[in-house]
């Protein structure tokens, strides 16, 4: 999750910074904060899925095809957001993006929030976490729009 987290504030950051220019951009902001998010979380969730179920306290001893199924959503939108920026198909398509990471993270959030301890929610700390995150996409996406 660290990765993610370092990967994901750096767009975000580089994408707020890259807004502001004229022409405004969210290129390199969308390569980092969804383009490498997506492909290191798709790693996390079905490559290594075994010591991630573990953190996540869901070892069940076998394969859990949800997990990677988890982590092949991560890899299409990783994927698209690569292909946005390395064909240049635009602000509103990588703005668009920013937008369905959002909604998707705080959509779990969400889910973490509406369940008890025993269905499986996160701490108190990784659900900040979460929150900051899914905002901060949702803030970038959002101007990103305004701006294309």
């Amino acid at each position: 999750m660290l990765a993610t987290y370092i990967l994901g504030g750096l767009g975000i950051g580089i994408g707020m910074y890259t807004l502001q220019w004229d022409p405004p951009s969210l290129s390199l902001g969308c390569l980092l904060a969804i383009g490498a998010t997506g492909l290191v979380s798709f790693a996390r969730h079905s490559v290594f899925h075994r010591s991630d179920a573990a953190r996540m306290g869901w070892d069940y001893g076998r394969r859990n095809n949800f997990q990677i199924e988890v982590g092949l959503a991560n890899l299409a939108w990783g994927l698209v957001a690569v292909l946005a920026v390395v064909l240049g198909w635009g602000l509103a398509v990588e703005a668009a993006l920013f937008l369905v990471f959002a909604f998707y993270i705080l959509s779990v959030l969400v889910l973490n929030l509406t369940s008890s301890r025993d269905e499986g929610r996160r701490a108190l700390g990784p659900l900040i976490a979460l929150a900051a995150f899914g905002m901060m996409l949702l803030v970038v996406g959002t101007w990103g729009m305004l701006a294309a």
